[in-house]
């Protein structure tokens, strides 16, 4: 498949097909919207964030991963995604990454830590308690967003750049249908590269694909599930039962290894339902904010924590 059709193709299929007009969103000024915030920096290219600042903001923030089969651009930023999130009074912060196929998803995870670290740093800026901070996405998104969620840690104290002296970590999770698991994809022992859905993928993951041992180190580094510990933040993960692009198996496995560690997990199966639904797929934002609500907003400061992690 050549590269552009395999884009397209990756985007309708991992992206949140989320085309409904929102009027509402649209008129709401409840919230001022920055955009193209320069966050970081790579090979010339600069890695940039919209935030939307809710008035008055509650003091927690929520880091929404633009990300459609590891595709990232200004044009996805929807606004319809955030509007349950700016309701409640969180800041937004919608942060782009370097893309699928210049990109492969281990040139793309450090653009997320990245972002973390920015938000941290500048969390006076922004009105936000650097302590506070969730991240929330779908699909590839959603991916992302465990892989923050399991390995953001402490930065380098040695650092020239103050940014990179900043915690990754942040404090909860609520995201959507994410691959999780890429050396057992919908069954055990499934991660040939060269058949069904990650084959597709294949693309993603960047030269070592090529090379199925080389594939099965890069695999388990890019998958969330093996980073799973007691001390992850909570996390809610959506999925539909029905999802041929990302099996729901994924989540089931992700979730049954951290109720395992004792962490705070759990998963809403939408019955009958694929890989994002409309149009009622937007309502589920609503269930993400009850969780942030939960474990981000109405915990107190001085009881919020960043959990670094070795």
């Amino acid at each position: 498949m050549e590269r552009p059709a395999l884009k397209r193709f990756l985007v309708g299929l991992f992206g949140l097909a989320l085309t409904l007009a929102s009027t509402r969103a649209q008129s709401e000024t409840n919230f001022t919207r920055t955009e193209d915030v320069i966050y970081g920096r790579k090979f010339g290219m600069a890695l940039t964030m919209d935030v939307f600042q809710h008035r008055p903001p509650n003091g927690a923030g929520i880091i929404y991963v633009v990300s459609s089969g590891w595709i990232s651009s200004h044009e996805a930023i929807n606004l319809t995604n955030y509007q349950a999130f700016l309701d409640r009074g969180y800041t937004v912060f919608a942060v782009q990454h370097g893309s699928m196929p210049k990109f492969a998803i281990p040139e793309i995870i450090p653009d997320l830590h990245r972002s973390v670290r920015f938000i941290r740093h500048n969390a006076a800026k922004y009105g936000v308690d650097p302590n506070r901070l969730g991240i929330s996405g779908g699909s590839a998104g959603g991916h992302l967003s465990l892989t923050i969620g399991t390995q953001g840690g402490p930065g380098d104290p040695q650092a020239k750049d103050p940014v990179d002296r900043e915690s990754s970590a942040v404090q909860c999770v609520a995201c959507f249908f994410p691959p999780t698991d890429f050396l057992n994809y919908g069954q055990p022992g499934a991660d040939d590269t060269s058949v069904g859905v990650l084959k597709v993928f294949k693309p993603v993951f960047g030269p070592r694909a090529d090379n199925p041992a080389d594939y099965k180190v890069l695999a388990r580094e890019i998958s969330p599930i093996y980073y799973v510990t007691s001390n992850m933040p909570p996390t809610l993960i959506i999925h539909g039962n029905t999802d041929v692009i990302v099996p729901i198996q994924q989540s089931e496995t992700f979730v049954q290894k951290a109720h395992e560690a004792g962490a705070t997990v759990r998963l809403v199966v939408k019955d009958g339902l694929g890989h994002a639904w409309l149009p009622a797929f937007i309502d589920e934002f609503k269930t993400c904010a009850d969780w942030f609500d939960k474990y981000l907003r109405d915990i107190k400061p001085d009881n919020a924590k960043s959990k670094d992690k070795p």
